[in-house]
């Protein structure tokens, strides 16, 4: 199963906040031996929210997505989510509970139907508890909607990762390594980026970097794959470049 993810809201796409949500969840999944497929944008837009749930929905991924499941007009995650599974947003009952007694905690009153309307979720929905203010996210089959706020979000995705997919962390584990290559044309490496991947099965990749105040010019190289694999290819690949007399620098592994 790839796994991908969908980072929802305008204020992302305008600049007005950073992303904080695609190094976060790479950092998750590389730390359970999982890796990132893949990671979409998208602005606040019912219709074209829909469109996307779709395909996705369609795909046999596991998906993350972040924000647009508050109750304020511009959240419209919720409603697309239904829309493309094509079943009606109801209140969930426990959700309805939660969030009734986070209001009464909080607020010394019961909740509105606004408050509870962040428990409508697409008919079938499963809960997702959020450590934070208990308003649970919800999952649609191996599609998790979590809030847009980083500190209940990444738990969030934590608990679906541990409690969901505990069965496929470290199955391949999955390791990036690179070194940094001194004085060598990146055209001159190609043949040798080649045979580590027809070799080792990894995939090798070069990225020149022009050279600033504190380092020179250099190409980082490096491969990234299975554990076992990516050892093997950066030990042949260090060999190979120390009988061609570039100078080297590791970086990783």
């Amino acid at each position: 199963m790839g796994v991908g993810l969908l980072i929802i809201g305008d204020e992302i796409l305008s600049g007005r906040r950073k992303d904080v949500h695609l190094a976060r969840s790479i950092e998750l999944l590389s730390a359970r031996g999982l890796r990132l497929g893949w990671a979409r944008y998208l602005a606040d837009d019912r219709d074209g929210l829909s469109a996307v749930l779709r395909e996705t929905l369609a795909g046999g991924d596991i998906v993350f997505s972040f924000g647009g499941i508050g109750a304020t007009p511009d959240d419209h995650t919720r409603q697309a989510a239904a829309a493309a599974r094509g079943v009606p947003t109801v209140l969930h009952p426990e959700a309805a509970k939660l969030i009734d007694a986070q209001m009464q905690a909080r607020w010394g009153q019961p909740a509105t139907p606004q408050q509870l309307a962040m428990g409508e979720f697409p008919q079938g929905a499963a809960l997702i508890p959020n450590p934070v203010n208990r308003i649970p996210g919800f999952s649609l089959g191996d599609h998790h909607f979590v809030p847009g706020f980083p500190q209940m979000a990444h738990p969030m995705v934590e608990w679906v990762l541990d409690t969901h997919y505990a069965h496929l962390h470290h199955r391949e584990d999955w390791v990036e390594a690179a070194l940094r290559v001194y004085e060598a044309p990146e055209s001159a490496l190609v043949d040798l980026m080649l045979a580590l991947e027809q070799r080792h099965g990894v995939t090798v990749f070069s990225l020149p970097h022009l050279g600033s105040d504190t380092t020179r010019r250099h190409i980082e190289l490096g491969a990234k794959g299975r554990a076992d694999a990516v050892a093997a290819a950066m030990a042949e690949m260090r060999e190979a470049l120390s009988q061609r007399g570039y100078p080297v620098e590791a970086l990783t592994g």
